[in-house]
């Protein structure tokens, strides 16, 4: 089924999709705890979810590090200019490397010819600045950018159906 048709939804399928819209709770069973307080049982919590995902409403749950504080005080965005013919083949191969989080294909603009966009870190800037030269040699190009992350912006998850007090 796909997600594009209008599914309506209850005050229970609304609060529950508040409360996975948020943090979820460091726990064995973070869904436990979203079930006591919407009062339902931790199956339902987890049937409602499944139903989600079959009918297209979610796809997927997705952790937020947040770099500073793990001790990845060096973080760029690599910005690459790769032929078309090459770009599939060097995106994926960026992708498999350990220090990449983020890989995404952009279209290019007027005044700004990249289209390969990569995200790395590491502990101190030597380490990206090697990272970010292994990646230039595995490309086999030298046309990109190294935009180094100055500050970490505060980083939250959408809110859906926020409560009338949340939206103060």
């Amino acid at each position: 089924m796909s997600g594009a048709e209008n599914i309506p939804l209850s005050d229970l399928d609304r609060a529950l999709i508040r409360e996975l819209s948020g943090d979820l709770d460091i726990l064995a069973r973070p869904f436990a705890a979203v079930a006591r307080r919407l009062g339902v049982t931790e199956e339902e919590v987890l049937q409602k979810i499944e139903l989600y995902r079959e009918r297209g409403l979610i796809r997927r749950f997705g952790a937020v590090l947040v770099h500073q504080r793990s001790g990845f005080k060096a973080n760029a965005m690599l910005v690459w200019k790769i032929p078309a013919a090459r770009v599939e083949e060097t995106g994926a191969a960026f992708a498999a490397l350990p220090y990449v989080s983020h890989c995404y294909l952009r279209e290019e603009g007027p005044d700004w010819p990249y289209n390969l966009y990569t995200m790395i870190h590491a502990t101190r800037r030597e380490e990206l600045a090697k990272m970010a030269a292994s990646m230039a040699s595995l490309a086999g190009t030298g046309e990109w950018l190294a935009l180094e992350s100055l500050r970490e912006l505060k980083k939250e998850s959408v809110r859906y159906f926020p409560l009338v007090e949340e939206k103060a």
